[in-house]
């Protein structure tokens, strides 16, 4: 097996010891029939590409999209997190098998099967998102870092904008998050060892993440009542834009890039065939469980704090921070703030990560350590993030084009996913067969719908207001 994947030209994966990874399979079998207890710890030490997904999808999009399902609906919407991310982790199970199975890279895999066009531009939007969507990380990053400068009495910005103090915090937050990510990043392009010092790094960021805004949920409690009126998080918005707003969220819990980036985690673990229930309790344990849980911990801290909040009224991930003052005090303020930096540093490193693997493949370029991080250094363009937007175009190009190669991409999984003439009899028979499949098409069918009302928001509203139209303001996306 990992002579196999050796041959496929991932540099980390070869430097697996053979007998390190026979062992390991061996003792996965043995967990197929261990006691549950001992199934869920077994599972739970082997985790890994999991955490990427988590890393990349708790970011700033992750973090406006709960506060202002938070802010705006309290807790009627905590269903709505669960079940986007539910369908999303059935579509990257369903990817992760067909891999799994093949042990083939998907890109030449699928562009051979499929079609070597649209192969290309998956591999494109995933870069055009995970630069553009870099922005947006760091301007977060900065925007908390200055935030708490002026808890120490700085002065950040004024009329004529940044004051030196604004420039050095912004700037200082930024080349540290750069020089941790540079290296932790670069770590993973090594070999095995530093695949797992990275995975170690992104369990730490996702930690300090869950316990700032669970302090934050400990402070200002659940309120069961309030919780047990919104039938315990299964409302439904009763307006227009609430729902547009509940479909959207649904659509787009998964980005293009995180649907590259995750087959070539799995191969550069060095899994295969024997690997595939493992990779199942990996999306489970290492990416639905936490993404559930921080965002469920940020929604229910804005419907503690900030709802209920008039739909017209903006709420920025910053000023929800600001917000918290008066029900936690200052404390409350310096947490989520250092909540937010956790989220945009594993965001930025698992961006750097998917372009290494990305870019080579768009050239046709066997994997070497040395490519992989210079690769991997294509998004830091955006620690510009720190002081300045994207440019307007550039937003709204990578919107028109991974909006739309998201479905395409889930049509493509599905179709890899039930090809026989590929995967042979690993293509599944019977009742849980189709169950799975039925899933799979309603993700493809919501993803679809999500990514029609981003596009609408993302795409013509912002075009309408580029050529003076007035448009309602919308969330930006960042995956």
């Amino acid at each position: 097996m990992s002579e196999d994947h050796r041959q496929k030209g991932l540099p980390m994966t070869g430097k697996w010891d053979p007998a390190a990874l026979a062992k390991e399979v061996a003792e996965l079998e043995a967990l197929e029939t261990a006691p549950l207890g001992t199934k869920v710890k077994g599972y739970l030490k082997r985790t890994g590409p999991g955490l990427l997904q988590s890393a990349m999808t708790l970011g700033a999009g992750s973090a406006a999209a709960s506060i202002v399902a938070g802010a705006y609906y309290g807790y009627s919407l905590l269903w709505v997190q669960p079940l986007a991310m539910f369908l999303g982790i059935m579509m990257l199970g369903a990817l992760g098998k067909v891999v799994l199975t093949s042990g083939e890279r998907p890109y030449k895999a699928f562009g051979r099967e499929i079609n070597k066009p649209l192969i290309f531009l998956w591999a494109l939007g995933t870069v055009m998102a995970s630069v553009i969507w870099h922005f947006p990380q760091y301007g977060l990053a900065a925007g908390a870092a200055r935030d708490l400068a002026i808890q120490l009495g700085g002065v950040t910005e004024n009329a004529e904008g940044f004051t030196g103090v604004g420039l050095a915090t912004s700037w200082g937050i930024g080349l540290l998050i750069l020089a941790i990510n540079v290296s932790t990043t670069w770590n993973y392009g090594k070999d095995a060892k530093g695949i797992k010092i990275y995975e170690w790094f992104l369990r730490g960021t996702i930690a300090i993440v869950v316990i700032m805004f669970g302090a934050v949920v400990v402070k200002t409690g659940i309120k069961m009542d309030v919780l047990k009126a919104c039938n315990f998080g299964f409302g439904f918005p009763n307006t227009a834009k609430g729902i547009t707003t509940v479909l959207g969220a649904i659509g787009a819990a998964v980005g293009i890039n995180m649907t590259f980036l995750y087959p070539y985690t799995l191969l550069a673990k060095g899994w295969g065939k024997s690997h595939r229930t493992l990779m199942r309790w990996d999306l489970a344990l290492s990416m639905f469980l936490p993404f559930v849980l921080v965002t469920s911990l940020i929604i229910i801290a804005m419907a503690n704090t900030v709802y209920p909040l008039d739909p017209t009224t903006p709420l920025k991930p910053l000023d929800a921070a600001q917000a918290l003052v008066q029900t936690m005090g200052p404390i409350g303020r310096v947490v989520f703030d250092l909540g937010f930096i956790a989220m945009t540093c594993g965001a930025i490193s698992t961006h750097m990560v998917v372009c290494g693997f990305t870019i080579c493949e768009m050239f046709g370029l066997e994997y070497t350590t040395k490519r992989f991080r210079m690769f991997a250094l294509v998004p830091a363009i955006g620690i510009l993030g720190v002081i300045t937007n994207t440019p307007m175009w550039m937003p709204v190009a990578a919107s028109a084009v991974c909006l739309t190669m998201l479905p395409i991409a889930y049509v493509i999984f599905f179709i890899m996913n039930n090809k026989r003439s590929y995967l042979g009899d690993a293509v599944g028979s019977g009742w849980k067969h189709a169950l799975v499949n039925v899933i799979l098409l309603v993700a493809i069918a919501m993803a679809t719908i999500g990514a029609a009302i981003k596009i609408k928001s993302g795409v013509i509203d912002k075009i309408k207001g580029m050529a003076g139209q007035p448009v309602a303001e919308q969330p930006q996306e960042a995956k």
